[in-house]
């Protein structure tokens, strides 16, 4: 296995451990208000709040991370066309 996904799988798996602990002690309920786009006050409990903030930006990251430019195959050349 290659150490980078393991090491970002590990990572992955501690920050869902943390959600975990902050839904578990963070039961009460929160008020979140955006006047320009939502116009009224939302209540939720907090370990909702914080899972919606969290899947918000880890999706941003993952759509700013997976680009979709392309690879140009013109300036990799193989090795037997090396000298």
């Amino acid at each position: 296995m290659n150490a980078k996904i393991f090491l970002k799988s590990l990572f992955v798996v501690l920050v869902l451990l943390l959600l975990v602990l902050m839904g578990m002690n963070n039961r009460g309920m929160v008020e979140f208000s955006l006047p320009p786009v939502i116009p009224k006050r939302i209540q939720q409990p907090a370990a909702l709040m914080y899972f919606s903030f969290f899947a918000i930006g880890f999706l941003t990251g993952t759509i700013l991370w997976a680009g979709g430019g392309k690879k140009s195959s013109g300036s990799s050349r193989s090795g037997s066309d090396r000298k």
